[in-house]
């Protein structure tokens, strides 16, 4: 069935059926708007938009991948923020000859995302367009805490990376030239693996800057650096090349630390702290913060691409 015999209505419900309890939420689905609780008294925000063809490919991901993808990247802006994700909302706009049953399962895959977390889908809108698009809002609470921001990082602090980096951007290489294996590193770009519970740790422990590694660490940690108007250097020696890794890169040609520090879409989170913090479970050093400008790479300018730009 298609999403035009199905009818708005009908596509909603089948929508909202693969949800599941909205357990963050006063009020879920099925009214004007959703009322959702914030205990601190404060709500944490950010949006993402993905665009089929720019953003993701019906032959490379499933509808549940999508899912996955949409709402690990708005809840890794959460995370990065320090704050605990509570909700999502989610407005679609698709093709009249969509599949229902795409739909549905694009919803199950959000649904099972933002229940990592402890988050869950409150709302959202469709509608009919001509370019398959899904636009994602996250909501979060701060439990208290500040906000761990980009303009934080001090000469003399560390710099600390939670999760996995070059990851996603392997498999993006692989599909792209027509492979399916190594399957480790497509089901990574298919599905982030989000270090959620390292933002709020972050935060607990004295972060004094974090970010999503959404477009590339040299290119996210370089917003840090101007931010705080310092210098950050990043060493490769702290980076393990998964063997796997190293030799899907040598296969394609391709130098694999070029994966590892321009690559994106793994959602890792770097953060600043202080020199002598006991860092959180998770979080490996993998460079310094001084005076400057700018991001290096064992103190050399890095000599090649540095993360995605949508208009570059």
């Amino acid at each position: 069935m298609s999403i035009a015999e199905s009818g708005e209505f009908g596509l909603i419900g089948r929508i909202v059926a693969r949800l599941g309890d909205a357990s963050s939420a006063l009020l879920g689905p099925g009214d004007d708007a959703a009322v959702v609780a914030a205990p601190d008294g404060r709500v944490v925000a950010s949006t993402d938009v993905l665009v089929e063809g720019r953003h993701f490919r019906r032959d490379w991901c499933s509808a549940a991948d999508v899912g996955h993808r949409a709402a690990g990247a708005n809840l890794a802006d959460i995370a990065a923020m320090g704050a605990a994700p509570t909700a999502l909302l989610v407005a679609l706009s698709a093709p009249t000859d969509l599949e229902v049953s795409w739909a549905e399962d694009l919803a199950g895959g959000l649904a099972e995302e933002a229940a990592l977390v402890g988050a869950s889908v409150v709302g959202g809108d469709v509608s009919a367009g001509p370019t398959l698009t899904i636009a994602v809002t996250a909501l979060g609470d701060l439990r208290g805490r500040a906000p761990v921001v980009r303009t934080g990082a001090q000469p003399g602090d560390v710099l600390a990376l939670a999760g996995r980096t070059g990851w996603a951007a392997a498999g993006y290489a692989i599909l792209s030239r027509g492979f399916r294996t190594p399957k480790v590193f497509v089901e990574a770009y298919r599905r982030p693996l989000v270090p959620y519970e390292a933002g709020t740790a972050a935060a607990a422990a004295g972060a004094t800057a974090m970010i999503d590694v959404s477009d590339g660490l040299l290119q996210d940690v370089g917003h840090i650096a101007e931010d705080s108007v310092v210098g950050i250097d990043i060493r490769k020696d702290t980076f393990e090349i998964h063997a796997q890794m190293r030799d899907a890169a040598g296969a394609l040609g391709v130098d694999p630390y070029l994966w590892m520090l321009a690559g994106g879409d793994d959602h890792a989170l770097a953060a600043t702290f202080p020199p002598d913090t006991a860092l959180p479970p998770g979080f490996t050093v993998i460079g310094s913060v001084h005076e400057g400008t700018g991001v290096t790479v064992d103190r050399m300018a890095w000599q090649g691409g540095t993360g995605w730009d949508h208009f570059r």
